[in-house]
């Protein structure tokens, strides 16, 4: 059903596939690996992975074609409209 809200399992971040916000300012509509994600207003890039579980010494994050220096992390806040790709490393062997 177009505009319905579902969350994220083990993520919390809730996801909407019709590309749409509530219109209230309170969340940011934008596109993490292909999908899109709504998240609190004024999110940095550092609160985004937290809320994903990630650790940011082993992720490499690109913002609308840009990579995102790590050392930037906390003070870059996402915006609507943002496209963000994350990629994980794990290690073993």
């Amino acid at each position: 059903m177009s505009g319905d809200k579902a969350q994220d399992p083990g993520t919390g971040v809730e996801e909407r596939g019709d590309g749409t916000g509530d219109g209230d300012g309170n969340e940011v509509l934008l596109r993490v690996n292909g999908q899109d994600r709504r998240i609190p207003a004024g999110t940095t890039v550092a609160g985004l992975l937290a809320s994903l579980e990630l650790v940011p010494g082993m992720v490499v994050v690109e913002r609308n074609r840009e990579i995102v220096d790590r050392s930037r992390y906390v003070e870059v806040e996402l915006e609507p409209g943002d496209v963000l790709e994350l990629v994980h490393f794990v290690g073993g062997g």
